[in-house]
């Protein structure tokens, strides 16, 4: 039993559902959307006659969808119904939503989009953020989904010349932090390291529950690396963090840098990763 269900066992309440509550923010956030839509936005003629509600009603925006009224009432009302990815995708066209606002429509749900790109589908670095790479003075790389570098600075290629450097074929920090003779040498507590790595590639990868090059990534270490298979079999989970940390450079010697983490906004699925020198005490 759960602290909270402890407690609501002792106090005589039932303990609180999170589905309950997904469910209620998404009938508000429908219902706010729909009383913000005008008639006209909307393409409805002569919506302009008086009403006593803001925006359009439910009934309209059931008939825009193409759903029923009844079903689009008891879904702003937070009621427990089946809605699929269809259904979803035709409100949030109704109600002309931003991808934001579209995408937090869909995460209340626990639903895909299904104009979402596909889980293997490629996914270009933004050629902003590979344009920013050059601008960054301190080592910086970009990751894509798989966490295989697409982008990276020249200050980055000679601290990871062993995995970033001219003429390297293999580019996916994975496979280069288990599979490459050198890793262990380079990067201070590499065990440590490594197990960290695989919780937050755990995490990462529970976004993309359905992606076959993921899983093609993680089948592929599990046969390879004895220690991969050992912490994937551990099931932790961490978020990609920043943090200390200290590496074994062949001809600098040792490093120390704090590394720092950024998930850029949009749709991309690319992290950017830079390692600072660490702030000295005041």
């Amino acid at each position: 039993m759960t602290i909270a269900s402890n407690r609501a066992a002792v106090s005589g309440h039932a303990a609180p559902d999170p589905a309950d509550d997904r469910r209620h923010f998404l009938g508000v956030f429908l219902r706010r959307h729909r009383e913000r839509l005008s008639p006209a936005e909307a393409g409805i003629r002569g919506g302009s006659t008086r009403r006593r509600t803001p925006g359009l009603r439910r009934e309209e925006l059931a008939q825009l969808c193409g759903i029923s009224p009844t079903w689009y009432t008891w879904l702003e009302q937070g009621r427990d119904v089946s809605v699929s990815p269809q259904a979803l995708a035709r409100v949030a066209e109704a109600l002309h939503l931003t991808v934001a606002e579209r995408a937090y429509l869909f995460d209340l749900a626990r639903k895909r989009d299904p104009d979402a790109p596909s889980s293997g589908a490629a996914d270009g670095p933004p050629p902003a953020l590979l344009a920013a790479l050059g601008t960054i003075a301190a080592p910086a790389y970009l990751l894509d989904r798989l966490w295989t570098a697409v982008g990276w600075n020249p200050t980055a290629e000679r601290l990871f010349a062993a995995w970033l450097g001219a003429g390297k074929a293999e580019r996916n920090l994975l496979r280069y932090v288990f599979l490459d003779p050198e890793a262990p040498r380079f990067i201070d507590d590499w065990e440590n390291r490594a197990r960290r790595l695989v919780a937050e590639f755990r995490a990462h990868g529970a976004r993309h529950p359905s992606d076959p090059e993921i899983r093609a990534l993680v089948d592929g270490l599990l046969h390879a690396s004895a220690l991969f298979a050992r912490l994937w079999d551990d099931q932790s989970v961490l978020e990609r963090e920043g943090g200390l940390r200290r590496f074994n450079h062949p001809l600098e010697g040792p490093r120390a840098l704090e590394q720092v983490t950024l998930h850029p906004g949009g749709r991309s699925g690319h992290t950017l990763v830079m390692l600072v020198d660490p702030p000295t005490a005041p």
